[in-house]
């Protein structure tokens, strides 16, 4: 077994909550360490009080078993997650399936003003005539926006 392997392994598994996007394309995988049977794999969740934590961890250990291996995960939580550890190819499969992916972040911490700014693509028609419709979303690293050019709303992934 390889750590290669174990990385494609990992990249099957769909985040819990956004199923479109694997848990190696949100950047939540980290590191991926083999010893002969023995897979270490770190993770850090994407907010300290995640719901999915327990379901990311037991797919992760599930997918090791399944290759043979003995997995040991570990949770990192003194190394916060950030959008900008979404891979490019996470950040497309979010836009083919009507999500808004983050705004790269900017040095310093976000602002609101980032959140209502039209810097926001409509990941429909490609708009940048969207607004803020709701700064709560269905988890907390999302918001709800409406693109005025196609007239949809959509998810906006907030920078984190």
């Amino acid at each position: 077994m390889t750590s290669e392997r174990v990385w494609e392994a990992l990249a099957e598994i769909p985040d819990p909550e956004i199923p479109v996007i694997s848990l190696v394309d949100l950047g939540v995988v980290r590191a991926v360490e083999v010893a002969g049977r023995g897979v270490r794999v770190e993770f850090t969740p994407t907010f300290l009080g995640c719901p999915a934590l327990e379901a990311m961890r037991d797919a992760m250990t599930r997918k090791i078993s399944e290759l043979g291996g003995e997995p040991e995960i570990q949770v990192i939580m003194d190394d916060s997650w950030s959008t900008d550890r979404i891979t490019p190819e996470g950040r497309q499969k979010l836009r083919e399936s009507g999500f808004a992916p983050p705004a790269p972040r900017a040095a310093g911490a976000p602002k609101l003003v980032q959140l209502q700014s039209k810097a926001f693509r409509c990941p429909y028609c490609g708009s940048i005539e969207t607004r803020l419709d709701n700064i709560f979303g269905p988890t907390p690293c999302r918001s709800l926006r409406w693109c005025e050019g196609c007239r949809q709303s959509f998810e906006q992934f907030k920078t984190i």
